[in-house]
């Protein structure tokens, strides 16, 4: 059985998704993009935009009932690698040791034209 996870602390979903189900103790988000959900702004920098998508996500995962320190992998889509560096930064003050398993993809577009999207897998 499958629960939906919604919040207004993070994005409200832009089409026909959730923002995050729940099946069998285990938490699937979907893509979270850096816009403040209270204003609907999208800051302007790579760090900016880094610190407000996992913001974002942590809000989410804790609506879950569950904490950041329980994500098992993350999926991060950035549309620059050459940003790789400094997403790596601000990832580093959400996550710590030992980190999530990650892939991280560079994409030609993302929905708003965000500079990056995460999802995570979380145990409860």
């Amino acid at each position: 059985m499958s629960k939906v996870i919604s919040t207004d602390k993070a994005p409200a979903a832009i089409g026909p998704y959730s923002q995050a189900i729940e099946v069998n103790g285990m938490v699937f988000t979907s893509g979270v993009i850096p816009v403040d959900p209270q204003t609907g702004v999208i800051p302007a920098t790579i760090e900016e935009q880094a610190n407000q998508a996992f913001s974002n996500l942590k809000k989410l995962i804790e609506a879950s009932g569950a904490t950041i320190d329980k994500v098992i992998k993350t999926t991060v889509f950035i549309k620059e690698m050459k940003d790789f560096g400094k997403i790596n930064e601000i990832y580093a003050t959400y996550f710590k040791e030992p980190f999530p398993a990650r892939s991280c993809v560079e994409v030609a577009r993302l929905p708003k034209d965000v500079m990056l999207e995460v999802e995570a897998v979380v145990a409860k």
